[in-house]
C-alpha cells in the first residue's frame, strides 16, 4: 500500500458521514449511492480490523491509527476515478483521528495534518438516536452520548460544514437528498458549503434564497397603475344607515361562522422610537445642547417629543423613577432632565421601550389605569368577533416577545371576560424563518457581518400570509397591533361588523353561484347575471373576448374568477399618512384589478404613474374582514393567490455599509392580490395608527 495521506483534487461533490460507531453511516452511505447512482468509499478500517480479529484476535491498538488512515485515504482516491458527480464516504480521516485522540490519547501529527486538511462539501454527523448493534470489532453502547458530543465539538472546533441527521432511516434518506440536492445547486449559484450550512441552520428555505438571488439581479417589476380608486369607481360609499343595516345583518348571522381577529404583532418598537435612539447616539450633554443638535441635525421630532413630554402616558412613572435614580433631579438643568428622560426611557436598566413589542408599551391614559395594546385588542375582540359568548385572538409575534404577551394576557382577560360575559381563546404564532431575505452589497454579493456571518433580514409582514394560511376560521378580522385608541369602541364595533355584514352578503352571492355551477343549473341566460355581478359588485371585468366562448368555457372562467378568498378592506380619506393605497391596477396578462399599492412599488420615474399616484383620495388602513373559505366549507391555500412580483428589494445599512434584501409582497398588498376585493369607505375614527412615539399625542390616542 502506498502510504500516501494526500486527497486527489476533484469537482465531485464529496460528503462525508461522520459520527460514533452504530449510528448508521454505512447504511446511509448505501442507500445515497444507489439513489445518486455513484460510488460509496466503505469503511477500510471494518476489513482491516476484522481481519487481525479472524486471525489471532487482536483488537486495535495505537500502531493501527496510522495503516488504517493511508488505507483510508487510498480507498477514497479510487472510488473517486468511477464516481458520478457525488461521492459519499463511510468516514474519514477526521474518525480516526477522534477515535486515536479518545482511545489513546494521542494523534500522530501526519494523521492530525492530514484529517484537517482533507477537504468535503459537508460532513453529516449521524445521530445517535438508532440501535446499538453489536459485532466482533465495535466497543460498547455505553457513554453514546459522550462520544457523540466528542464528534461534534471535533466538527465545531475545526470549522466543517456539517448538518446532524436524525430519525429512521427512511427520514434520514429523504432529509439527506433534500440537502444535497439543495447545496448542488447552490455550489452552481457560487455559495461556499459553510453558507449552505448557515442558510440551513438559520432555517431560511433554499428555494426562497435563490429565488431572491434571481430577484436582486434582475428586478422587480413595478405597478402599473391606471387610475386611483375614488368613491364610485372601486370604493363603496355607503350612508350611516346602510352602515347600521350591515352590521345588523352580521349580528344575525354570526353564529353560524367561526369568528377570529388576526393581530400582526411581531418585531420590537425600535421603529416607533427611532428618532429618540438617534439622539442618544449622536448627543453629548457635555459638549452641546439639546437645541444645538436640534438646529445641526434639523429634527422635527424631538422638540415635538419634549414640549409635549407630560402627555405620554408614560410620563409619570417615568419621572417616578428617575427621582429615584438621581436624588437631585428636581435641581438639575431643563437639557439634563430632558435628556435622562430619553435615556431612561429606552435604556435595557429600565423601561427598553424600543426593544420590546408595541402590544405591551403604555398606549392610553384611563381614569383608573394605563392601557397597552393587547388589552385594547381584547376589548375589541369580544365586541365584533365573538360567537357564542366565545371570542378568539390570534397575535402573530416574536418568539423571544413571547412570553411579555402571554403575561399580559393573563393579568388582564379575567377582568375583560367577566365585564363581558365572553369566553377569549388567545392563540400564538411566529413568522416562520424560511421566508427570511439574505443581504447583498450593490453588486450583488452576499453580505456577511463583521464576525463573517451571513446577514439575514425578516420577510416583511408579507410572510404572516403563512401565519393567515393556518387558521382554521370562517371569518377573520385583521387589524393591526399599533391601530387602537382610546374610548369610540361602540363607533369602531359599527363599522367593523359591517365590513363583516358586506363580506357575508358578497359571500352568500358567490357561493350560491359557484353551487349553481357544481349542480349543473346555470344557463345562458344567468351568465349575464353573473358577468354583471362580478363587474359591479366585485370589481371584475371578463376579457374582451369572453362572449366567444363556448358557454361551457364561459362557466368555468366564471368558476375560476368566483372561487377565490375574499377580503372587504376599509378605505380612509388620504391625510398624508405614509404607506399603501387603492388604485386600479393592471398586470402583465393586461388583466385590470382593484390592488392596494404602496409608494415603492411605483415606478416614481415615470411622470404619468407619479400623477396617477398624487391623485388618490384614500389610505389603507389596513382594516380588512376576511373569507377564507370556499362554498364547500374548505380552506382555501392562500399561498395559491399570491403575486410574486409584488416584493420589494429594500435597502438598509448594515456596519455603516448599504445592503439590500428583499421583502415578499405584502400581506394586504401582493400577498391577497387574487382575491376578490371589495373597498369601502369608512371614517377617519377607525385609522388611528402608532409609528412613532409622537402619533401618541394626536387627540384620538389623549384622554377623552
Amino acid at each position: 500500500m502506498e502510504k500516501d495521506l494526500r486527497q486527489q483534487k476533484t469537482t465531485i461533490i464529496k460528503i462525508a458521514l461522520f459520527g460514533p460507531e452504530s449510528t448508521g453511516k454505512t447504511t446511509l452511505a448505501k442507500q445515497l449511492a444507489e439513489y445518486y447512482e455513484t460510488e460509496w468509499v466503505p469503511e477500510f478500517a471494518r476489513d482491516y480490523l476484522q481481519e487481525k480479529w479472524e486471525e489471532n484476535k487482536h483488537i486495535c491498538v495505537a500502531d493501527d491509527m496510522m495503516p488504517i488512515a493511508y488505507g483510508q485515504t487510498a480507498l477514497e482516491n479510487e472510488k473517486l476515478a468511477t464516481a458520478n458527480k457525488y461521492l459519499f464516504c463511510d468516514t474519514n480521516l477526521m474518525v480516526t483521528k477522534v477515535f486515536s485522540e479518545m482511545y489513546y490519547g494521542f494523534c500522530d501529527p501526519l494523521l492530525n495534518e492530514a484529517a484537517l486538511k482533507h477537504e468535503y462539501d459537508l460532513f453529516f454527523l449521524t445521530d445517535i438516536d438508532v440501535p446499538w448493534e453489536k459485532d466482533d470489532i465495535r466497543d460498547t453502547p455505553e457513554g453514546r452520548e459522550t462520544v457523540f458530543s466528542v464528534f461534534k465539538q471535533t466538527l465545531i472546533d475545526t470549522k466543517k460544514p456539517f448538518i446532524t441527521l436524525s430519525g429512521d432511516k427512511e427520514c434520514r434518506l429523504a432529509k439527506a437528498t433534500s440537502i444535497i440536492n439543495n447545496l448542488t445547486i447552490a455550489k452552481e449559484k457560487g455559495f461556499s458549503s459553510n453558507d449552505f450550512v448557515e442558510i440551513y441552520n438559520h432555517g431560511t428555505d433554499f428555494e426562497n434564497v435563490f429565488k431572491q438571488l434571481e430577484i436582486f439581479k434582475n428586478g422587480i417589476p413595478k405597478s402599473n397603475l391606471i387610475s386611483p380608486a375614488t368613491v364610485n369607481n372601486g370604493i363603496l360609499s355607503l350612508s350611516e344607515a346602510e352602515f347600521q343595516e350591515k352590521a345588523s345583518f352580521y349580528d344575525i348571522h354570526k353564529s353560524e361562522f367561526k369568528l377570529k381577529k388576526f393581530v400582526p404583532a411581531s418585531g420590537a418598537a425600535s421603529r416607533m422610537f427611532k428618532f429618540l435612539t438617534a439622539f442618544l447616539n449622536d448627543f453629548d450633554i457635555n459638549k452641546e445642547t439639546i437645541n444645538a443638535y436640534i438646529n445641526r441635525t434639523k429634527d422635527r421630532e424631538l422638540p415635538i417629543f419634549i414640549v409635549a413630554m407630560e402627555k405620554f402616558p408614560f410620563f409619570k412613572e417615568v419621572d417616578k423613577k428617575l427621582r429615584e435614580i438621581y436624588p437631585d433631579f428636581e435641581s438639575l438643568e431643563r437639557d439634563y432632565k430632558n435628556y435622562y428622560f430619553i435615556k431612561t426611557v429606552l435604556s435595557p436598566d429600565y423601561f427598553d421601550f424600543a426593544n420590546k413589542p408595541k402590544a405591551v408599551l403604555p398606549f392610553h391614559e384611563y381614569k383608573t389605569h394605563i392601557a397597552i395594546p393587547i388589552e385594547e385588542h381584547l376589548n375589541e375582540c369580544v365586541h365584533y368577533a365573538t360567537s357564542g359568548e366565545v371570542s378568539n385572538l390570534h397575535f402573530t409575534v416574536s418568539e423571544a416577545h413571547q412570553s411579555l404577551f402571554e403575561e399580559s394576557v393573563l393579568k388582564l382577560k379575567d377582568d375583560i371576560e367577566a365585564l363581558s360575559q365572553t369566553k377569549i381563546n388567545v392563540s400564538y404564532s411566529y413568522q416562520s424563518k424560511k421566508t427570511d431575505s439574505v443581504n447583498v452589497d450593490l453588486k450583488n454579493k452576499l453580505v456577511r457581518d463583521k464576525n463573517d456571518k451571513l446577514v439575514f433580514r425578516p420577510g416583511g409582514h408579507g410572510a404572516l400570509i403563512d401565519n393567515l394560511n393556518q387558521l382554521d376560521s370562517d371569518i377573520i378580522f385583521v387589524k393591526n397591533i399599533d391601530n387602537v385608541i382610546q374610548n369610540h369602541i361602540d363607533e369602531i364595533t359599527l363599522y367593523k361588523k359591517a365590513l363583516a355584514g358586506i363580506l357575508i352578503t358578497i359571500q352568500q352571492k358567490v357561493f350560491g353561484y359557484l353551487q349553481a355551477i357544481e349542480k349543473k343549473e346555470i344557463q345562458k341566460e344567468e351568465i349575464t347575471e353573473i358577468t354583471s355581478f362580478l363587474k359591479e359588485k366585485l370589481n371584475t371585468d371578463l376579457s374582451s373576448d369572453f362572449n366567444k366562448f363556448t358557454l361551457e368555457n364561459q362557466i368555468e372562467k366564471i368558476k375560476e374568477l368566483l372561487d377565490r378568498p375574499i377580503r372587504v378592506c376599509g378605505m380612509v380619506k388620504n391625510e398624508g399618512e405614509p404607506g399603501g393605497g387603492p388604485f386600479w391596477v393592471m398586470n402583465d396578462k393586461g388583466v385590470t384589478s382593484l390592488q392596494i399599492v404602496e409608494t415603492s412599488q411605483v415606478d416614481l420615474s415615470n411622470k404619468k404613474q407619479q400623477e396617477i399616484l398624487a391623485e388618490a383620495t384614500h389610505f389603507n388602513p389596513v382594516d380588512l374582514v376576511c373569507g377564507i373559505k370556499n362554498y364547500k366549507n374548505e380552506k382555501f391555500d392562500l399561498l395559491q393567490f399570491v403575486d410574486q412580483n409584488a416584493g420589494f428589494i429594500v435597502e438598509k445599512s448594515v456596519d455603516g455599509k448599504t445592503v439590500r434584501s428583499y421583502e415578499l409582497p405584502g400581506l394586504w398588498n401582493g400577498s391577497m392580490a387574487n382575491w376578490l376585493t371589495i373597498f369601502v369607505a369608512v371614517p377617519l375614527i377607525t385609522f388611528n395608527p402608532v409609528k412613532t412615539v409622537n402619533d401618541l399625542l394626536k387627540a384620538a390616542h389623549q384622554p377623552q
